[in-house]
């Protein structure tokens, strides 16, 4: 039985997988959430108590999270993620994996500026070294919008990579032609897009590829789902609440669950400021789903529902 409050499961039960030469967990936590309440990345967005931030952090920690994915336009009127990361575990432990991206950009008011250029991204590196107090970044995800060229940027991640400050290369919001543009130029370890069940099946194909090129998927809002930054919507089909029921989960760990069945390279990032929903997201890595349910929700997953 999963149970929400189950303070006995870590996120090594969920497995491992390697990022690069990073081993993480396959379970890890999304810091998109912490800087504030309710809907996230929205210049109005009400500050989380920095208290339950910092311990939501550091109990994360404690359960085995050892893949933390965040960003410095994370960020409310008087949060940021970065700066929560940095406060609530900080000295970083040798093995705990910080993944962020660049690309995008927010103003001080937390309006969305363009999205960086090449020449704009050693700036955007920089600020997020700044914030996380630290020599190199672990991971950097370049995320983009469109089907263009990443050429330009990715080779100036690349040689940002070279030069020691970052150890390796991610992509965020790409199609599949992008990453073999990129693996052109460097290795690609990580790729991070939106999925999960009825989420973008037409991804499927794209998901197997990347385990077989040994390249980690990521999904995101695979909780969430179309609600995307203003969290889940709350309707759920019969067919994933028996699943639910069956194992004594939420359908939140079912959600996350079935992430995880895809493969191996499949890792979780979900994000939550309540430390009982923490507890309930690291539990899900453990469980595990019959042939039978897993083909339910491959088919729920197919309809798109």
């Amino acid at each position: 039985m999963i149970h929400m409050t189950s303070q006995t499961i870590t996120a090594a039960d969920s497995g491992t997988w390697k990022l690069g030469d990073l081993t993480v967990n396959r379970i890890g936590f999304g810091a998109m959430r912490l800087p504030q309440t309710g809907e996230a990345l929205i210049p109005d967005a009400v500050p989380r108590d920095r208290d339950q931030a910092i311990r939501v952090l550091r109990r994360a920690v404690e359960l085995g999270v050892n893949h933390l994915d965040t960003a410095a336009f994370y960020f409310s009127s008087t949060r940021s993620a970065n700066e929560l990361i940095n406060r609530a575990v900080a000295p970083y432990q040798d093995d705990l994996v910080i993944t962020t991206k660049v690309g995008p950009g927010r103003d001080s008011s937390g309006e969305w500026l363009p999205h960086a250029t090449a020449r704009q991204l050693r700036g955007q590196v920089e600020e997020n070294l700044r914030q996380l107090g630290r020599d190199h970044l672990d991971v950097v995800n370049l995320r983009i919008v469109g089907s263009d060229s990443i050429a330009e940027r990715f080779g100036a991640l690349a040689e940002l990579r070279d030069a020691g400050l970052i150890r390796h290369l991610g992509l965020s919001n790409v199609q599949p032609h992008h990453v073999a543009e990129a693996q052109a130029i460097a290795p690609v370890v990580c790729v991070q897009n939106q999925y999960g069940i009825g989420i973008r099946p037409e991804h499927d194909d794209f998901v197997r590829d990347c385990g077989a090129q040994g390249i980690a998927f990521v999904p995101f809002y695979s909780i969430a789902g179309t609600g995307r930054e203003a969290g889940a919507t709350g309707g759920e089909s019969d067919e994933l609440l028996a699943v639910a029921r069956a194992h004594g989960a939420t359908p939140a760990q079912v959600r996350l669950a079935w992430t995880l069945h895809r493969g191996p390279h499949v890792l979780a990032i979900p994000g939550t400021g309540d430390p009982e929903h923490l507890a309930a997201n690291v539990a899900a890595g453990a469980l595990r789903l019959s042939a039978d349910e897993l083909a339910t929700l491959d088919a729920l997953h197919r309809r798109g529902a």
